[in-house]
């Protein structure tokens, strides 16, 4: 479990890192001149959007890790300790 939270950080850094740079870049190219404040934003606004989805997609693959990982160790899910809270209250 250890390796997935420092998955975790490590592409939490990396976006940071990314964001950080784009953001640089950007900002230099526009005091050259070439590029405007316009292409700017919209540079920016699309590369936030893609990051959104990126980090949805990191998330689900995540998930569905951990429930591997989870059914993998037999453990109980929430919803097993649900269905068997249901199965003794009504005995």
């Amino acid at each position: 479990m250890a390796e997935l939270k420092d998955l975790f950080y490590m592409g939490i850094g990396t976006a940071i890192l990314a964001k950080e740079k784009i953001e640089a870049e950007t900002k230099e190219l526009l005091e050259k001149g070439k590029l405007t404040k316009d292409q700017q934003k919209e540079f920016m606004d699309k590369a936030a959007a893609r990051g959104r989805e990126e980090e949805k997609a990191l998330n689900d693959k995540l998930k569905d890790v951990v429930r591997e990982v989870i059914n993998e160790m037999g453990l109980a899910t929430k919803e097993d300790i649900e269905e068997l809270k249901k199965l003794i209250k009504d005995k």
